[in-house]
C-alpha cells in the first residue's frame, strides 16, 4: 500500500547528507586541507552516499509506478486508497512500519557490504591483484 514511503523518507535524508558531504569536500580541496594522497586511497563518502541514494531512489520509483499501476496510489486526495477509511490506515501504517522499514534496512546492509567490498578493492595492492589474476 504504502510500503516505499519509508524508503522514501531515507532516500531524502540520504540526497540531503550527500549534498552536505558534496559541499564539505568541495570546500576541503578549496582551502587546502584536502589530502590528494589519502584521496586516492579511497572512495569519498559522498560518492558512497550517492549510490545507497541511487539505490533507494530506484526502488521508490519502481514502487510508486506499481502502487500505481495496481490503483493503490491515485492521482486526487487523499492520494493513497487506504487512507479512505481507518481500518485501511491502520492496516498501511502497520505495513509501512513492517515491510517499509524492512526494505529500508535491507538496501542499507547490502549498501554497506558494496563499500566495505570497494574499500577492499581500492586498497588493494595493483601488482598482488595481478598476480592472483593469472
Amino acid at each position: 500500500m504504502a510500503c516505499f514511503i519509508v524508503p522514501g523518507v531515507e532516500a531524502v535524508v540520504t540526497t540531503a547528507v550527500q549534498k552536505h558531504e558534496e559541499k564539505k569536500e568541495e570546500q576541503a580541496k578549496l582551502d587546502g586541507t584536502f589530502d590528494e594522497l589519502t584521496a586516492e586511497a579511497k572512495i569519498p563518502f559522498s560518492r558512497k552516499l550517492k549510490w545507497l541514494s541511487s539505490m533507494l531512489w530506484g526502488g521508490v520509483i519502481l514502487l510508486a509506478f506499481e502502487h500505481l499501476w495496481h490503483g493503490e496510489v491515485v492521482p486526487f486526495f487523499p492520494f493513497l486508497t487506504a487512507m479512505s477509511d481507518a481500518a485501511s490506515t491502520a492496516e498501511m501504517l502497520r505495513e509501512m512500519a513492517t515491510v517499509g522499514v524492512a526494505m529500508g534496512v535491507l538496501i542499507t546492509l547490502v549498501w554497506a557490504g558494496i563499500c566495505f567490498a570497494a574499500d577492499i578493492i581500492v586498497r588493494r595492492d595493483p601488482a598482488k591483484a595481478k598476480e592472483t589474476v593469472r
